[in-house]
């Protein structure tokens, strides 16, 4: 079963216990805050020059996310959000196991994520929430504009088949209007899977970061 597939299954789960719930509570709201986001994978070499690797350095990039969010219920509750954000990684390249700094690159991608959580609330301020999201990259190292073009011209389908998979998971803390999140997201799926005859094998890497928020729920 195809990424995209999985994540309509789980979505459809997931809404399934949340119609109960939006005859209760509902919230509308928009958020905004920095990604601290990191790259992981296995160590890839030059295929003429095998003292020379590819390898993951520890240097989260900062990128900002910002978008609209809903909550239906109360105490249960489903979150569905819309998101733009930023995220990416660093790579060393080393030589006989000595880092070269020189060569150090960073590879920052533009996203539209899409995360549907289901969280329970604990007293009148705590939430705990946790779900899968969807990450379509619209961008790397490129215009915004020409990214979207390309996207819009591509079908629904084909879209949620180039979706990277993942999951969150956080705390959340409710003052009035006011929405404080912190997360933890991780991939299952690879951001980044590329074959270059240079290498060994293929370049591939999954994401994580951690993801803070403040939101105000405008209905």
């Amino acid at each position: 079963m195809k990424a995209g597939r999985l994540y309509l299954v789980a979505i459809v789960l997931l809404m399934s216990v949340g119609t109960s719930m939006a005859q209760r509570s509902f919230k509308l709201g928009l958020k905004g805050g920095a990604n601290l986001s990191t790259l992981r994978g296995g160590d890839v070499y030059n295929a003429s020059d095998p003292t020379i690797r590819i390898g993951d350095n520890e240097t989260r990039l900062t990128g900002f996310v910002g978008g609209a969010y809903a909550r239906f219920g109360n105490s249960l509750f489903i979150q569905p959000e819309l998101l733009f954000s930023q995220k990416g990684g660093t790579f060393n390249v080393y030589r006989d196991g000595i880092t070269n700094d020189q060569n150090r690159v960073d590879v920052r991608f533009t996203n539209i994520d899409v995360p549907v959580l289901l969280g329970i609330r604990i007293g009148q301020v705590l939430r705990l929430n946790a779900g899968p999201i969807a990450s379509l990259q619209v961008a790397q190292n490129q215009g915004l504009r020409e990214a979207l073009n390309e996207v819009g011209a591509r079908s629904a389908r084909d879209n949620l088949n180039r979706a990277a998979l993942g999951y969150q998971a956080g705390v959340g803390f409710d003052i009035g209007n006011l929405s404080l999140d912190l997360r933890y997201e991780g991939n299952l799926s690879n951001v980044i899977n590329t074959t270059d005859s240079n290498l060994n094998s293929q370049l591939m890497r999954k994401g994580n970061l951690w993801q803070a928020t403040l939101g105000f729920a405008i209905f």
